[in-house]
């Protein structure tokens, strides 16, 4: 049986500075440490977000805005936000949270090195009641990464001249935290798409009929029987998904960004990846669930759950990340399953993972 899902509303009585409200998705600028006090508690059924990394970036002057505190400040603050992210999810439901190792200068910390970003993220959920599910490292091209932070530990001048100093790039981390308790509604059905580098591009991986068949024929002159289509690409696409290491992520992948930024903007808006979102949608929710952020940015999390047909709720403080969301989101047109009554609380069951 299949019922209508219903995503969660923000409820009267915490006002939002600007909100857009469709069929499919909710976007509120505001503080999310605020807004998302009024989401009905077990309600959400998936979450992803990419918090600030604690004391490298201020994304705004806000006093409200968790990226302007550093050391127990920021902690105690995400704290409060990890708590209410346990709230609202449902019970044997998952969220992700994307991070990276910090690097160390010696102006802020007073040696070259790197900091355990990571484990602190681990350690602030599982201290907040909910249970560490999985975590993936997601490969990033050094040259890039050099290009881009300038850092003295990438330079081949540096190895040259003392590497000691040398170290290698900073992977960024999809850590997975589960809400004890059952899950009531199965998240079930075979993987039908693939989300990543494509044939002729590295690490590209083909699931077309054409790869099947080829596939089929040889597994037949084996004297073997080869999977049904559908097995096969589902089995294809796990194998991928299953790895401890994504190195097939295309890093180019992302939203618009650049008229997100006003004039107070440090040059290091980098928005998570669209494969790497939509992989955690595609593999810890179904069509027509609700996937939550709160931290909305330029869109990223909520456009990827529209287009892949589930409905979308995020909250983001900054106005121009905000607006370039909406923007963002809006270009998807229709896209998307409509419901009668987006705003309204419940707990409903789907078929399967992707709409028929």
């Amino acid at each position: 049986m299949t019922n209508t899902h219903t995503t969660p509303t923000v409820t009267a009585g915490i006002n939002a500075v600007n909100q857009v409200i469709t069929d499919n998705y909710a976007i509120y600028e505001g503080d999310s440490c605020e807004l998302i006090r009024a989401i009905p508690g077990d309600s959400v059924d998936f979450g992803i977000h990419s918090p600030p990394f604690e004391g490298l970036y201020k994304f705004s002057s806000f006093d409200r805005d968790i990226s302007n505190n550093e050391g127990g400040a920021f902690w105690e603050h995400y704290a409060f936000l990890i708590q209410e992210l346990l709230r609202v999810t449902k019970p044997g439901r998952i969220h992700s949270v994307h991070c990276m190792q910090l690097p160390t200068s010696k102006r802020r910390n007073g040696f070259i090195g790197m900091r355990d970003f990571r484990g602190e993220i681990i350690r602030a959920y599982e201290d907040a009641g909910w249970l560490f599910h999985s975590e993936v490292c997601i490969w990033k091209d050094p040259v890039v990464a050099q290009q881009r932070t300038k850092s003295i530990r990438l330079l081949h001048k540096q190895l040259a001249k003392d590497s000691s100093i040398s170290g290698q790039g900073l992977a960024d981390y999809i850590v997975s935290f589960r809400k004890p308790g059952e899950n009531e509604c199965a998240i079930h059905g075979p993987l039908s798409q693939w989300i990543g580098a494509q044939p002729g591009e590295d690490g590209g991986l083909d699931i077309s009929r054409e790869a099947y068949d080829r596939h089929a024929a040889e597994t037949l002159a084996q004297g073997k029987q080869p999977w049904p289509f559908e097995q096969w690409k589902s089995i294809l696409v796990w194998q991928r998904y299953a790895s401890p290491v994504w190195s097939d992520v295309r890093q180019t992948r992302t939203l618009q960004y650049r008229s997100a930024r006003d004039e107070q903007d440090e040059q290091h808006i980098s928005p998570l990846q669209l494969d790497v979102i939509e992989r955690c949608i595609d593999l810890w929710s179904m069509h027509g669930e609700t996937v939550l952020t709160p931290f909305l940015g330029i869109g990223s999390e909520v456009y990827s759950a529209v287009e892949m047909g589930r409905k979308g709720v995020g909250f983001e403080l900054k106005p121009s990340y905000f607006r370039q969301a909406a923007k963002n989101i809006a270009s998807l047109g229709t896209k998307g399953q409509p419901v009668a009554d987006l705003f309204s609380a419940a707990n409903d069951n789907h078929p399967a993972r992707e709409a028929a």
